[in-house]
């Protein structure tokens, strides 16, 4: 089974062949980037119109690059949540629009799934169960799971996620969008000894998150400090430091909770070299494995979106012939396999 993916959940197009024997065929991805820089953040209207461009074109370059005829697709797999509502709106018409016309079914893809099965795509794919640690700019959670659809949340963030948290510090350090490499870049000139940010809860039970307090603790220390290069540099990276720390306490205490040895990290954050430089210690400690996909598919990516829907068009679930697009969309709710 052949089986194109389309991404349009935010501020990336993305989109992907996946062939159930070959693998991955090729991927291409769009950032809009360039588009929001100038508003600090993503403009969903922008977003949707910008994906009503580009998505065609992406498609017919991947066809291109993999020397596909479209009627040689089987399938086609399109994220339909959660995200922004119109973007999504932009990808699943036309992924069910394709299938319509190719008489080919198609399926909807939940956008974390598609990021916590990308390491899948890796040449050494981590085996059935594991704990997943999801953080990008719109989720943080960690997740038990025992097999694709088979999902326990095991605790979330009950404000900002993680990457929400790094992008907003960013912007009030004065750093361009989006804020949170750029974030990360500022802090390898920080000194460690300077300020010492809390860990939010990580001082009672339990695995959710929380992350609002400590966005406002680095804006106070900002308006007391000098607010020079060096202050902001040394903000960065107590913001980060304790960032790195929540998560990886958390991860400690769901692996321990669960009594799972490996690990999965997905989702933009993911691509932190300090956070990666932490959590291979505590997999070193409590000696089990830490997986990642690849830096390219960390962020969003059509590719995740081809594999995930082509083990689920495999086993013979495909969409209605309505066009369906959530905003909020619960991981625990999607049918197992």
């Amino acid at each position: 089974m052949r089986v194109l993916g389309i991404e349009t959940s935010c501020d990336e197009t993305g989109v992907a062949l996946y062939d159930q024997e070959q693998g991955l065929l090729g991927h291409v991805l769009y950032s809009q980037v360039k588009l929001h820089a100038d508003y600090g953040g993503v403009v969903p209207e922008l977003a949707s119109r910008d994906h009503v461009r580009k998505t065609l074109p992406l498609i017919h370059q991947v066809l291109q690059d993999t020397g596909t005829e479209l009627s040689q697709v089987d399938g086609i797999a399109y994220t339909a949540g959660p995200g922004l509502i119109g973007a999504l709106l932009v990808g699943a018409s036309i992924g069910r629009a394709l299938a319509w016309s190719l008489g080919i079914p198609a399926v909807e893809v939940h956008h974390m799934e598609g990021h916590l099965l990308a390491p899948m795509l890796e040449a050494h794919p981590p085996q059935f169960p594991f704990v997943a640690l999801l953080v990008s700019g719109g989720h943080s959670m960690l997740i038990r799971v025992e097999g694709v659809g088979r999902y326990e949340l095991l605790g979330e963030s009950l404000d900002d996620a993680v990457g929400e948290a790094f992008d907003k510090t960013a912007k009030m350090l004065g750093l361009p969008y989006p804020g949170g490499p750029e974030l990360a870049r500022l802090a390898q000139q920080g000194r460690p000894d300077v300020y010492r940010f809390p860990r939010p809860m990580t001082d009672r039970p339990g695995l959710d998150f929380s992350f609002s307090g400590l966005k406002t603790f680095a804006l106070n220390t900002f308006q007391e400090s000098l607010q020079d290069e060096q202050s902001r540099a040394d903000i960065a990276f107590a913001f980060q430091e304790a960032v790195v720390d929540t998560l990886t306490i958390k991860c400690r205490r769901a692996l321990r909770q669960t009594g799972l040895k490996r690990l999965v990290v997905a989702g933009g954050v993911g691509a932190n070299i300090r956070l990666r430089e932490a959590l291979r210690k505590l997999a070193e400690d409590e000696h089990g494995e830490v997986y990642y996909p690849r830096l390219d598919f960390c962020t969003d990516n059509g590719a995740m979106i081809a594999y995930a829907g082509c083990i689920r068009l495999a086993a013979g679930l495909h969409a209605g012939p309505e066009i369906k697009a959530r905003a909020r969309w619960s991981l625990e709710s999607l049918a197992p396999l």
